[in-house]
């Protein structure tokens, strides 16, 4: 795996394991933008040496803010590899992008979540009362955007009711701690900033996504359709491969911890926040199933974004010969 530490530029916003891996018949470079304080599972498996012979070379050209930023730099071709959270990816698939969902980026359960936290002293206790408060998220438009409308649809108010001001996950302490915002969200895939954050002390969390979602998978690392099709065995192995450094991280959590450790300080960030990594939080052999799709498909319809029957989790799962896990 490579990295050149700088940022794409990218065009204007549009819509948004096998113990031995096979030899791909072609040799592909797949492009991918970072995310800060952050390992993905296909840059695990780089680490791990999972695509060593496979003809699969790994070069991170970046960083991305966001799921839609990732998701952009994959519909203009600047990348291979995107990754975002469903909602997200099902956001640019209205908008005409023909994507598959590769594998599921990370998961929420008991383990790993996005938790909302506020100063300790804040007289906000629960979801009814963020309806007109200010919330850091690192971006809008997907994961994080999402629960909070949701959370606010659960208790009967409006799903824009609160305020969501777009932060940087390294500054979300900061803009917390200074009163900046009411409400700091730590996504799952931020339990690095999260656990340094609560090492200070002083905060305290009023709820997290799996008291609104449930058990689902957050995200997808998404591939775009052609380049499936021009490259079935590529995307197979790239697939099966980022599964298995899944299962590696959850049975070797320790080990895991100091290959991100490795990674961080290779890109110049803080290899302290490593020590927080909780996991990825998904299922055993890194499979999805319907319902991390469906869930938000039903979301959309019920939103109006979508008509009943318009889109369907099979035709966005990517399978190649594995069936995704069953419901």
């Amino acid at each position: 795996m490579t990295f050149h530490p700088r940022h794409i530029l990218l065009p204007a916003l549009i819509a948004l394991g096998l113990a031995t891996p096979a030899a791909a018949t072609d040799t592909v470079k797949l492009r991918y933008l970072a995310s800060q304080g952050g390992l993905a599972a296909h840059e695990l498996a780089a680490e791990l040496g999972y695509f060593e012979g496979t003809g699969i070379t790994l070069e991170n050209v970046g960083y991305a803010q966001g799921g839609p930023a990732s998701l952009i730099a994959l519909a203009s071709g600047d990348v291979e590899i995107g990754s975002a959270a469903t909602s997200a990816v099902l956001n640019s698939i209205i908008g005409g992008n023909d994507f598959v969902a590769a594998y599921p980026s990370n998961g929420i359960n008991d383990e790993v979540q996005s938790t909302f936290y506020v100063l300790e002293d804040s007289p906000i206790k629960g979801i009814k009362d963020i309806a007109g408060k200010s919330i850091a998220v690192n971006t809008l438009g997907a994961h994080l955007d999402y629960t909070i409308r949701e959370a606010l649809h659960s208790v009967d108010l409006p799903t824009d009711a609160a305020n969501q001001i777009v932060v940087p996950g390294p500054q979300l302490e900061q803009v917390l701690r200074s009163k900046q915002v009411d409400i700091a969200a730590f996504g799952y895939w931020q339990t690095t900033f999260e656990g340094a954050a609560l090492k200070n002390g002083g905060l305290r969390a009023i709820f997290d996504d799996t008291d609104v979602l449930g058990d689902i998978a957050g995200g997808f690392v998404v591939l775009r359709r052609d380049f499936i099709r021009q490259h079935p065995e590529v995307s197979k192995i790239f697939v099966e491969q980022s599964a298995r450094a899944l299962d590696y991280a959850r049975e070797h959590p320790e080990e895991t911890k100091k290959i991100l450790a490795k990674a961080l300080s290779e890109r110049g960030e803080n290899a302290d926040i490593a020590q927080y990594f909780r996991g990825y939080g998904v299922r055993a052999g890194g499979l999805p199933v319907e319902r991390d799709i469906q869930f938000w498909i039903d979301v959309l319809v019920r939103e109006g974004k979508l008509k009943q029957g318009q889109l369907a989790a099979k035709d966005i799962l990517f399978t190649a010969d594995a069936k995704p896990a069953s419901n």
